[in-house]
């Protein structure tokens, strides 16, 4: 029986830090599927099917099937759909696993036959957000060591404009 992850995220963008956590759920898991959450009271910066896209080219060559869905709901039932045994979560810090610890026990309870694993990021990608990116991107800044280089020249496009 193959092991599905599945890993949620706005994913507005895609960082090297989302990377960093899919690289290690490769070890755990036989696909990946990524769940893109969409929220229709927000207002990203890229469109669903944009995030999709850039998240197709940039997880090429991780070892295992990546896969990319869009969802609206809860995230454990938006993983039973996709088939998966495991939850992937990325820390990066104390207040990281606070709140992940919480939304495990809720997810647990919910969907008992989903496991939650915490996946803790790698140093040097610790520090990013895709919030501080963005605010980098905006103000014309150099996201190059923070984003894969597709990321990159679809940010570049989007604050040129």
């Amino acid at each position: 029986m193959a092991r599905i992850g599945f890993y949620t995220g706005s994913f507005d963008p895609l960082t090297n830090g989302h990377v960093d956590v899919l690289r290690s759920g490769a070890a755990f898991c036989d696909r990946i599927v990524v769940g893109i959450g969409v929220h229709p009271g927000k207002a990203p910066l890229f469109s669903a099917d944009q995030r999709e896209a850039l998240i197709r080219a940039c997880t090429k060559g991780l070892g295992v099937e990546v896969d990319v869905v869009t969802f609206d709901g809860l995230a454990v039932e938006a993983a039973r759909q996709a088939g998966a045994t495991l939850i992937l979560r990325g820390l990066r810090d104390g207040t990281d696993f606070d709140y992940e610890m919480q939304m495990a026990g809720m997810n647990a309870t919910m969907a008992p036959e989903v496991r939650t694993i915490f996946l803790p990021a790698s140093p040097a990608v610790r520090h990013i957000t895709a919030t501080l990116v963005r605010q980098i991107g905006a103000l014309h800044g150099d996201v190059s060591a923070f984003v894969p280089p597709e990321v990159a020249a679809a940010l570049k496009v989007k604050f040129s404009s």
